[in-house]
C-alpha cells in the first residue's frame, strides 16, 4: 500500500500492543522542503535559500519541524485508516532532513486502550545521518 492509497479503518479490537507499521520511504527533495515551508507560512530562509542557510552554519536548506510533524502525522493515520482521529503528538527533531536523501518512518503499536479506542505509537524517521523525528502519536480508532 503507498501513502496516496486509504488503508481499511481499523478497529481498536483489531490492534495490539507489539503491532508494527509497515516502512514508508519519504524522498527528501528541495521541492518538498520549499512548498512546505511556504504551505506552513513558515519564510525562514533556511528553508529556502541554500546560500543563506550555509552562511548559518547548515550544509543546505533543511525540512521545518511542521512539515516533520505532517509527515509523522499522516504516516499513523494512513495505516490507522479514515476514521481514525489524531488526539495527541509528541514529537521530537534530530538530524536535519537535506535534500536528495530519503527518510524512512517506521512505527510500533505501545499502547491500546479498548474502553477509549486510543491507540499510542511510537514512530521514528531516520535518514542516512540518523533519526530526524521521533515520538508517540495517539490516534482513537472506532471500537
Amino acid at each position: 500500500m503507498t501513502s496516496t492509497e486509504l488503508a481499511p479503518t481499523r478497529r481498536v479490537d483489531e490492534i495490539t500492543v507489539g503491532d508494527v507499521l509497515p516502512e514508508e520511504s519519504v524522498p527528501i527533495t528541495r521541492t518538498l522542503i520549499v512548498a512546505t515551508a511556504i504551505a506552513s507560512r513558515d519564510y525562514q530562509d533556511v528553508h529556502h535559500d541554500p546560500e543563506l542557510a550555509q552562511a548559518r552554519g547548515s550544509k543546505d536548506i533543511f525540512m521545518n519541524i511542521l512539515t516533520s510533524n505532517g509527515l509523522a502525522e499522516r504516516y499513523v493515520t494512513a495505516w490507522a485508516g479514515p476514521a481514525a482521529r489524531v488526539k495527541r503528538i509528541r514529537i521530537r527533531l534530530g538530524a536535519p532532513n537535506y535534500p536528495g536523501d530519503t527518510m524512512v518512518m517506521t512505527g510500533e503499536v505501545t499502547a491500546v486502550d479498548q474502553s477509549t479506542g486510543a491507540v499510542e505509537v511510537k514512530v521514528v524517521g531516520t535518514n542516512s545521518l540518523g533519526p530526524h523525528v521521533s515520538g508517540t502519536i495517539t490516534v482513537e480508532v472506532p471500537r
